[in-house]
């Protein structure tokens, strides 16, 4: 199946024991891809991963702490969290939020608290959750993490750059007059977001890497291999590494953005 919408797919909590985020997960060989959601107020505690995070905000304002620095997000920001950087992700008090959450398969999608050191095999999303409702593992959620500078040599906390990137001023602003492609560069996964107001065609005859598409507005009809589809506002695209894909706009105003692999995140799979 190539093509998704997160409301059609069952939610999953994704590190129950330090998060109150719940989503969907589309398991690429590559890339985990979610809508992470939140209600007001609540959120993850500061924790760390080995993969690459790749977040884009939808709705609601995000109370972002990346490294040492906190932050207010809002609808239409991407934030680039590299490997093993400190972070924290919580929901605004005053409404709930939404966020693509995107993780390169080198690790699983289940964080490790700041205070704790990174284990030798990571526990899945099944794992985590069965050993937290078993009461194998202590609900952190609303405590904090403990000492999370001590002992821990695997976190980065100090001299992170600049994650975030302002997309769009609004997830619905006006459209500008011409096609507008923005690209940003990981290391293990790229971004792109596509603003449509005029004719678009992309094609590849055989693609690179895996993708993941979000449509964000407006009408578009893919094809991938020898299948066709008209998709709109919500629908995920999945295009495995290798296979055929060409796009174009049906609306002439019409928002997506996209998630590749690229070759070093290949490489560390395969």
């Amino acid at each position: 199946m190539s093509v998704y919408k997160f409301e059609d797919l069952k939610s999953v909590k994704l590190t129950p024991h330090l998060s109150s985020g719940t989503s969907p997960i589309i398991e690429g060989k590559y890339v985990y891809y979610c809508l992470n959601q939140k209600e007001a107020g609540t959120g993850s505690e500061l924790h760390y991963h080995p993969n690459e995070l790749l977040i884009f905000a939808l709705k609601g304002k995000i109370n972002a702490v990346v490294g040492k620095e906190r932050k207010i997000v809002n609808p239409g920001t991407f934030i680039l969290i590299p490997p093993n950087v400190r972070h924290s992700m919580k929901a605004t008090e005053d409404e709930p939020c939404a966020y693509l959450y995107i993780k390169d398969c080198t690790w699983t999608v289940v964080g490790v608290s700041a205070d704790e050191e990174l284990p030798d095999k990571p526990m899945t999303v099944e794992e985590a959750n069965q050993k937290f409702d078993k009461g194998e593992i202590k609900d952190r959620k609303n405590q904090g993490a403990g000492n999370q500078e001590a002992g821990n040599k695997s976190i980065i906390i100090e001299g992170v750059p600049n994650c975030y990137y302002k997309i769009l001023d609004k997830i619905n602003q006006p459209y500008s007059v011409g096609n507008n492609i923005t690209s940003i560069e990981g290391e293990r996964m790229n971004f792109k977001f596509y603003e449509l107001s005029k004719k678009f065609n992309e094609e590849k005859a055989n693609s690179d890497h895996e993708y993941f598409f979000y449509v964000l507005d407006g009408k578009l009809n893919f094809k991938v291999e020898k299948n066709s589809f008209d998709v709109d506002a919500g629908s995920i695209i999945k295009i495995k590494k290798g296979e055929s894909y060409q796009f174009s706009n049906i609306s002439l105003n019409s928002r997506l953005v996209t998630i590749s692999s690229n070759n070093y995140l290949e490489s560390k799979i395969s």
